[in-house]
């Protein structure tokens, strides 16, 4: 059963995590994205602190921006390095110095800063598992170049203005429940009354910071020179350095196909980077995989775990 303790990192920021296991235990992380909290991983915590599961300590954060966690008002505040350096410090608290995560799993932008970490601090893990968070160097490389993904990522815009956690806040957060909805619109049946609610306490406690990791992002799909935000460079001239892009630790990609946010082009190419890669497609599953296929998300990561190094 998961419990919430609070972890209060060295540079000053709290970060408030669902946890279930014994410490001491080999550490399962988990990084959710947005807009979501820590509790879409209780499942997984559950299972797999238990001992017939491998007896993980098992981690999940909710990052910072997102309450329970510190929510620092800058937008500079949520540039990768700092997201990367709150994630480094939790591990060092709850693995241990020197002790590398089992794995570390996670989704949306819970992924762009596990990507950041597995390349910065390859030391910190053993095992990285991905699900439907695009590598940087594909993001960058389908933003600059795929209509289709510029389109899928127009969105973006939307949750930078200024205005947006009030926008998102109204009717009953109506344009955030509304991401969840399926092609014909309709709620999917995994959106329980009790989850609704889960949603709906996480958004009433602050929308400013999950917007700021779009605000703080130069990744973000072209808009003509006299609607680009000031001080925003444009994405078309933006280069990456290689050695930003390598990942050398073990990976799995898990990726719902039918997801209308992020492209299948996205997988294209990911093996220069990742060398130790493996890709499981998930017909049908959108960008809501953990909440649509828990038992493939379950099973996809017990299987990570016992592969041998």
């Amino acid at each position: 059963m998961a419990e919430t303790i609070t972890h209060t990192l060295p540079h000053g920021i709290t970060l408030h995590c669902r946890v279930a296991g014994m410490p001491g235990r080999p550490v399962l992380l988990f990084l959710h994205g947005f807009p979501e909290g820590a509790f879409i991983w209780d499942a997984l915590l559950g299972h797999f602190a238990d001992p017939a599961h491998g007896g993980y300590r098992c981690v999940a954060p909710w990052l910072r921006g997102y309450a329970p966690s510190s929510a620092p008002a800058a937008i500079e505040a949520y540039r990768p390095k700092h997201l990367v350096q709150d994630i480094a410090a939790l591990i060092a608290q709850e693995a241990g110095a020197g002790t590398p995560l089992a794995a570390l799993v996670a989704h949306d932008w819970g992924g762009a800063v596990a990507w950041n970490l597995a390349n910065q601090h390859p030391g910190l893990l053993k095992r990285l598992m991905v699900i439907n968070a695009p590598h940087p160097g594909a993001f960058l490389r389908e933003l600059q170049g795929s209509a289709a993904q510029q389109e899928a990522s127009a969105y973006m815009h939307f949750l930078c203005r200024p205005d947006a956690e009030s926008l998102l806040a109204e009717n009953d957060f109506a344009r955030l429940f509304g991401f969840f909805r399926r092609a014909d619109g309709s709620a999917p049946g995994w959106l329980t009354p009790a989850l609704r609610a889960h949603y709906r306490a996480q958004w009433a406690a602050g929308l400013a910071g999950p917007c700021n990791y779009y605000r703080a992002s130069p990744l973000r799909p072209p808009r003509p020179a006299s609607a680009r935000d000031v001080g925003t460079p444009d994405i078309r001239s933006l280069t990456l350095p290689a050695d930003m892009l390598q990942v050398s630790v073990p990976t799995q990609v898990l990726w719902g196909m039918e997801d209308p946010a992020l492209l299948p082009g996205l997988l294209q190419g990911l093996q220069a980077w990742v060398p130790r890669l493996q890709v499981l497609h998930v017909p049908g599953a959108t960008h809501w995989v953990v909440h649509e296929q828990p038992g493939l998300v379950r099973d996809t990561l017990a299987d990570f775990l016992r592969q041998s190094l």
